[in-house]
């Protein structure tokens, strides 16, 4: 199993810097692991890795970039964990693709959309976004399996209806169907 991370700077209504740090399963592409902070340190990252990596559910790599928040305690975690931890070489963003779309992704269809006023609006906003992303955001890849392993379009049923479940105050929607 291979892991990616990376953080998503976000400036806020106040023009204050917050950063999202995500983790995801690249062979899924399902967000495993999501924080936000106005200070992230080596000692916060560290720990949202442990978060990630409960009761040694572990990937064998993750891949990250050369970023400075990535320091001591987080390589002893790492490590700690038996997970080998992969730098990307200096300005090579397509070496993390995936965590990199999915950075455009929130950008356009969640944050460029919203007035985020602090830490913990942003950790709503993002949080719920990602459930959607996870479970029901149709994907293009084999069959339009979502990353929660299900097929992101719904049969229409043959009586009945589909409703409309707004996402993020109706920015987006899941559609059910109606019995």
């Amino acid at each position: 199993m291979v892991w990616a991370c990376d953080f998503l700077p976000v400036i806020d209504l106040f023009f204050r810097q917050i950063y999202a740090f995500y983790i995801i399963e690249l062979a899924s592409r399902r967000v495993v692991h999501l924080g936000v902070s106005s200070h992230p340190t080596d000692a916060w990252v560290a720990q949202q890795l442990r978060e990630a990596t409960p009761y040694g559910l572990t990937p064998r790599f993750l891949i990250r970039d050369r970023d400075r928040k990535y320091g001591d305690d987080f390589a002893r975690v790492a490590k700690a964990s038996s997970i080998e931890v992969l730098r990307m070489a200096y300005r090579a963003p397509k070496a993390n693709a995936v965590c990199e779309r999915f950075l455009g992704s929130v950008r356009r269809e969640c944050l460029d959309h919203l007035p985020i006023v602090g830490d913990r609006h942003l950790h709503r906003a993002i949080k719920e976004y990602v459930d959607y992303f996870n479970r029901a955001r149709p994907h293009q890849g084999i069959g339009q399996r979502n990353p929660g392993g299900t097929v992101s379009l719904p049969a229409w049923p043959r009586r009945g209806r589909l409703i409309p479940v707004p996402v993020l105050n109706g920015l987006h929607h899941d559609y059910r169907g109606a019995v």
